[in-house]
């Protein structure tokens, strides 16, 4: 298993490991199979969507701020209860394909960690199989 350091510097924010991600596959030495991809936080996720226009992730993190609200009638004391549902809704985790020593990712697509109650230093844990 490799270990990603991810630095946040928002509160709410999509970061793109992509090219971070396809260097470990790369150093691991798999040409096909599965990199499955795991963040061992709360209130933080995974996603896979489109990496080519920043704006999606603008529109990405807007709806779900419109879905859940960071100020409601949350019970949890710590202020942070949109995180975990933000969390909760989007996953901690995704599973890649490696075709050909790579991420067999569409065109436009790309891997991002989703931070929602940061900033903060947070880990991603990648397996290659």
């Amino acid at each position: 298993m490799y270990a990603l350091q991810v630095s946040t510097r928002e509160r709410c924010e999509l970061v793109d490991i992509t090219k971070r991600v396809e260097d470990i596959v790369r150093k691991a030495g798999v040409s096909e199979g599965v990199c499955h991809v795991f963040v061992p936080h709360t209130t933080a996720a995974i996603i896979i969507n489109e990496n080519a226009d920043p704006s999606v992730c603008a529109d990405i993190l807007s709806s779900l701020e419109r879905l859940v609200p960071a100020h409601a009638l949350y019970t949890h004391s710590e202020g942070n209860s949109d995180a975990h549902v933000k969390a909760a809704v989007i996953g901690s985790s995704r599973e890649v394909f490696v075709r050909g020593g790579r991420l067999a990712l569409g065109r436009w697509q790309g891997l991002f960690f989703c931070e929602f109650d940061g900033p903060r230093e947070r880990e991603v844990w990648v397996e290659i199989r």
